[in-house]
């Protein structure tokens, strides 16, 4: 989103503009595979998260995004409610996660490549580390150097690298069931129900929390909105819409042609593509689409490097972390953050080689990505809370109905989803191949400690 809010910075937004900006931000490829591991029952795990995250994300995020629509987004509602010390922290927790995350979107990448070269590498823990870090490292270099694409070519090669192969992968699945075609899946009421092995692989329903995080992102265009109080609900109600339909028709396409015990996290979404375009004679159009998801992945990944580590910035104006951090070069980009993360990113990449497969580290990674988010989530529902009683006098052209009652409900919601979600994220699905749970469970606890405990060790010093 970075790139896309250079290009409209200083215009006035239309409800479009921002929904695309929305839509490309939150909806991803590299999660699809994750949503199929339920089959049908993707459909009740995502409407389960929709009520009880995805919907609480959005009204708070209205209200707060028109109650403070120029000032820094949830960095600034969390300091305005809790202090210094916990917009520092709620800053550090959006920044280290994307750092987290970085390997798995370069995973998946390397797994859309390996396509193009040979399918077998997929499972390939080498080829994975070997891909994973040149490609990261080279993104980092073009942030650095400042060389730029402009930001509408950027915008054009997510929606063409993302909605699209989304928009066609579930046009293939229709058509697929309507030719009568085999589906993995069998489309019934009871279908649609979680069976005992979907309670047992519960854990994917942390990522697929993770897949709806990223609404509050766009609050800081809130203000440039043509008539806020109106439009900016109406682009968040858009935008969920198209968000949720376009993530739940993809999932279900990789879920109908996949046959679950063969879902690799890593490929099945080009596996799904194959087994269509193979059917339909379309072999041909299988690197088109393999090209167009590295473009869209890659055009993301390289707008998330520079977008947290310029919003870490802020904590470094306010001396809240090591002064070489602070660094940028005549390009005014924050190298001292970028080759720190660079270098974090390739100390977590390591773990491909750590664990037995490919597979369980992408969930490794993937899982530590949502815990944290999810810990950031519960600074961003409890804020809201909080501003009620400390600022009720700020004008919020759009505001949670039902009073104190109606956010205690909503926000309430929204915490203890997150809490349960990290509770449930400590057990490892069944369908996750990992010979060692000891080794899985200690890399999620000691990254969720480490995560949380640097900043402390930056604000030690630090009055508040």
């Amino acid at each position: 989103m970075g790139l896309a809010t250079k290009v409209i910075k200083g215009h006035t937004l239309s409800v479009f503009a921002l929904v695309m900006m929305n839509v490309i931000a939150i909806d991803n490829l590299r999660n699809l595979s994750l949503g199929a591991m339920y089959g049908l029952s993707l459909v009740f795990f995502y409407s389960l998260a929709a009520i009880l995250f995805f919907i609480p994300t959005i009204l708070v995020t209205a209200e707060l995004a028109t109650g403070w629509p120029n000032t820094g987004g949830a960095y600034i509602w969390v300091r305005e409610a809790f202090g210094s010390r916990w917009g520092f922290f709620s800053i550090w927790l959006q920044w280290i996660y994307n750092v987290v995350w970085y390997p798995t979107i370069f995973a998946f990448i390397a797994g859309i490549l390996a396509y193009l070269i040979d399918p077998s590498l997929v499972n390939h823990r080498g080829y994975m580390v070997g891909i994973i870090l040149p490609a990261f490292w080279c993104t980092t270099l073009i942030n650095c150097i400042g060389l730029n694409v402009a930001g509408w070519v950027s915008i054009i090669g997510a929606i063409l690298g993302t909605i699209v192969p989304m928009l066609f992968i579930a046009a293939l699945s229709f058509f697929w069931v309507h030719a009568g075609h085999v589906s993995q899946i069998h489309m019934s009421v009871h279908g649609f129900l979680p069976t005992q092995a979907h309670w047992q692989d519960i854990a994917f329903f942390t990522s697929i929390l993770f897949g709806l995080m990223g609404m509050e992102m766009s609050a800081v265009h809130a203000g440039d909105v043509r008539n806020p109080k109106r439009n900016y609900p109406r682009a968040l109600l858009y935008s969920a819409i198209i968000i949720f339909v376009t993530l739940v028709l993809s999932c279900l396409a990789i879920a109908i042609v996949v046959p679950h015990d063969q879902l690799n996290l890593v490929s099945a979404l080009m596996d799904a593509f194959t087994l269509f375009l193979s059917a339909y004679h379309l072999q041909y159009l299988t690197p088109v689409i393999a090209v167009l998801i590295i473009i869209g992945s890659l055009s993301g990944a390289t707008a998330w490097i520079l977008g947290p580590a310029r919003a870490l910035m802020v904590a470094t104006e306010d001396t809240h972390l090591p002064a070489f951090l602070s660094k940028c070069n005549s390009k005014n980009m924050p190298v001292g953050i970028l080759v720190t993360q660079g270098v974090i990113v390739t100390l977590i990449s390591l773990i491909f080689v750590l664990m037995p497969t490919v597979n369980s580290a992408y969930w490794v990674l993937s899982n530590l990505t949502a815990q944290l988010a999810l810990l950031f989530y519960i600074l961003f529902f409890s804020a809201a809370i909080r501003l009620r009683y400390k600022h009720p006098q700020v004008d919020r052209a759009y505001q949670i109905p039902g009073g104190l009652i109606g956010i205690w409900i909503v926000c309430g919601v929204g915490i203890v989803t997150c809490v349960a979600a990290i509770a449930l994220g400590f057990f490892p699905p069944n369908t996750i191949a990992s010979k060692d749970v000891g080794t899985y469970e200690m890399i999620l606890i000691g990254g969720i400690v480490v995560c949380c405990l640097v900043p402390l060790f930056f604000r030690k010093n630090k009055k508040i």
